[in-house]
Order: structure tokens, then sequence, then C-alpha cells
């Protein structure tokens, strides 16, 4: 099998844990704090991962210039984004709880969700597909840290649609489209970026990791201390730790 379609697998297998969340969130009635457990334990999995290893692999590849460049880049760029799509509707989409706006109360916010969604997705997915370049083999690492991050994500996201009356085929045919960008987000991962320079790879995993941070900042963290502050630190550290202790078992 082509290491272009190992990623695009990889890419979907990372994706398809916001559908599983998404199921659990629709078919369960998880309690609020347990959703927002999950979510700190998840926004430590992700911290782990892009200060660990993404950081860590482009200061590695490009050095302290293309890496800090890339990372402040990535973050700003999400910003952005970020504050155009809270103006369409989409400032909550991370959240389970009556936060998120239905169509009735803002028009659009269910196109400005689904972006929002999608732009959170992709640095992750694309980290996957660069991390097949060096090696011509997969992180298990990055693949099981943005499996485990996607499940509270699709998790909370889709408990918020649910009640603020979005269809079950919007929220599902939502998470299945995101989760199939995702595969071809690491398959562009691999195919496109491993054509470039160690510097711009460099650049590449820092602008991810910028945006990554950023996003649990703004979406998954506010979400757990609402509901579970009083533990949600110490849930992040443990799934910081369960990450931790991946990559150096791998």
């Amino acid at each position: 099998m082509s290491l272009s379609l190992q990623s695009l697998l990889w890419g979907l297998v990372a994706g398809s844990a916001l559908v599983i969340g998404a199921g659990i969130a629709y078919f369960t009635h998880l309690p609020q704090r347990a959703v927002a457990a999950v979510m700190a334990f998840g926004s430590g999995v992700l911290i782990s991962a892009l200060s660990l290893d993404l950081m860590e692999e482009a200061f590695q590849r490009g050095g302290f210039d293309a890496t800090a460049i890339g990372f402040v880049a990535g973050a700003a760029v999400y910003t952005l984004a970020n504050v155009v799509l809270a103006r369409h509707g989409a400032k909550h989409r991370k959240r389970s709880g009556t936060q998120q706006q239905s169509e009735s109360q803002k028009s659009g916010s269910g196109m400005a969700i689904a972006v929002g969604s999608l732009l959170d997705g992709i640095p992750e997915s694309i980290v996957i597909g660069v991390s097949m370049i060096a090696g011509g083999t997969v992180s298990i690492v990055a693949v099981v840290a943005v499996f485990l991050s996607n499940i509270p994500e699709g998790l909370s996201s889709a408990a918020g649609m649910k009640k603020a009356g979005r269809s079950a085929r919007y929220i599902f045919g939502l998470w299945l489209g995101i989760a199939v960008i995702c595969g071809i987000a690491a398959w562009a991962g691999y195919a496109v970026f491993s054509r470039f320079s160690d510097e711009v790879i460099a650049a590449t995993n820092a602008s991810a990791a910028g945006a990554i941070l950023t996003m649990l900042a703004d979406t998954m963290i506010p979400e757990a201390f609402e509901s579970a502050h009083n533990f949600s630190g110490l849930i992040t550290v443990l799934g910081f730790l369960a990450a931790f202790v991946l990559s150096k078992l791998g």
C-alpha cells in the first residue's frame, strides 16, 4: 500500500472518532459534568501532543525561526477565522449545553458551525500525514492523540447541536463529512508537504500546533471548566500524562 493511501486511511481512522463522539452524545444522555470531564481529558492529550511532539519535531527539522513563525502564524490565522465564524453563530460550537444558537435564533449558524468544526479538525489531520514524511511510517502517537481528542470534540459539539434543535441528518452528515475531509487533509499532509524543504515542514507542524493550542483555549477548555471546574485541572493533567506515556512507549 502506498504511503499516500496509508496517510488517507490513518486520517479517516482519527476522524472517525468525531462520528463516534457524536453518536454517544445523540443516543445517550451523559451528564453535563461527564461531558466536561471528557473534554478536559482530551485537552490534556492535545496539549501533550503539541508540546512534546509537534513543537519538538518542528524545532528539530527547521530550527527556532521556522518553528516560532509557524506557531504564531497558525494561532493568528485560526483566531481571525474564529472571530469571523463567531459573528455568524459558531462561537459556542464545542459547547454541550444550551449555548449554541439554533437556525431560528441566528440564520446561517448551521453553516458557520460546520465550517468552524472543519477549521478545528484540519490542522490535527495534516499533522498525521506530515508525520509520515521522515520515516515512511505514521506516528501512532499523533493518530491516538487526535483520535482521543476527537471523541470529546464530537461528543460535546453534537450534544449542543441536539439541544439547539439540529436534526440527526444535520449532525451525522456534518461529522461524517468532516471525518472524510480529515482523511483527505492527512493525505495532503503527506502528498503535498513531502515535496517541500525541512523548514516548510517545520513551519507547517508548528502552525498546526499554534492552531490547536488556540482552539483548546477558545473552545475545549472553557467547556471543560464550566461544568467540571473543581476537577478540570486534574483531569487535564491525566490526559497530558496519558499522551506523554504513549509517546515514550512509542
